[in-house]
């Protein structure tokens, strides 16, 4: 029913002050998780879902990711001299033949509703992908395949949703949804006290939206902390267009706290093939030690 989702926007503009002094030249989203940094991982989730037109919308001291996902002919060079073909290949496939990188700078710090609304002119009048890169969800197939999966049976807009406590709904967009409609979004609150929460079913960080959601945030204030909210804005989707509600199969790491990017330093060192084994012997190390 709904067509395919061929363009991926990730709002990459913030500073990352929970992560300073880290944070103070390099982007958070190129923190790196073993051996690869968080943009990548959310750049890859969107290919395997399907995206070929990546939108990154910018902001000061992001130079770093357009970099990354640039083409490297010295460091190429140097690699294909010393016969380091797997390194070789690791870099030159960040970004396959057939997929375009699109770079937007957002001039102000106006939230995520107006991050979106900049990637505009780059998405057209198409259903778009768009992906927080401090959410590394891990799980196969990844969220947004899941969410395109999903999408296709149904149309309309699609938010990644999970259960958090009652007491942290002020950190979230919650959702309220029809059982008995696919889980029909009814109502969206941005960051609600736990007590004016209509439930505790939150919305993370990946969203398949109609383009209509454009227009409704070229109409929407400023609301919670003084930002153009996204969350507003698919509020006011609601009125005339479905949006649903899906609880994907993965494990999310909150990789915007220090405690969430611990847990998935870990999680991914474990499952990774160079360092898993390695770095399991070395925690059940640690593990002894501090249980003396």
């Amino acid at each position: 029913m709904g067509q395919k989702v061929r363009t991926a926007v990730f709002p990459v503009a913030g500073r990352g002050t929970r992560f300073l002094p880290v944070t103070k030249a390099s982007p958070k989203e190129m923190l790196p998780i073993v051996d690869k940094p968080l943009i990548q991982y959310a750049v890859e989730e969107a290919i395997a879902a399907g995206a070929t037109k990546l939108v990154f919308v910018t902001g000061a001291s992001k130079r770093a990711i357009e970099d990354h996902f640039d083409t490297d002919p010295e460091l190429e060079h140097a690699l294909t001299e010393s016969g380091k073909d797997e390194l070789l290949a690791s870099i030159r496939g960040i970004v396959p033949t057939g997929v375009s990188c699109v770079y937007i700078r957002q001039g102000e710090p106006l939230g995520l509703g107006h991050a979106v609304l900049c990637a505009r002119p780059a998405v057209g009048d198409e259903p778009f992908f768009v992906h927080l890169a401090d959410d590394l969800i891990a799980g196969e197939p990844g969220c947004l395949a899941q969410m395109a999966d999903e999408y296709a049976e149904h149309g309309g807009s699609v938010v990644a949703v999970e259960t958090v406590p009652r007491e942290s709904t002020s950190s979230y967009g919650i959702v309220a949804v029809d059982g008995e409609d696919r889980n029909r979004v009814t109502e969206i609150v941005e960051k609600p006290a736990p007590e004016d929460a209509p439930s505790n079913s939150a919305v993370v960080g990946r969203y398949l939206l109609a383009p209509e959601i454009f227009d409704k945030l070229e109409k929407t204030g400023r609301g919670a902390g003084g930002e153009i909210q996204l969350t507003d804005g698919i509020a006011d989707l609601l009125n005339e267009s479905a949006v649903y509600a899906y609880s994907f199969a993965g494990v999310r790491y909150d990789c915007g706290s220090k405690l969430g990017y611990l847990q998935a330093t870990v999680a991914y060192g474990l499952e990774h093939p160079d360092t898993g084994e390695s770095f399991r012997e070395h925690l059940k190390g640690v593990l002894e030690i501090s249980g003396r």
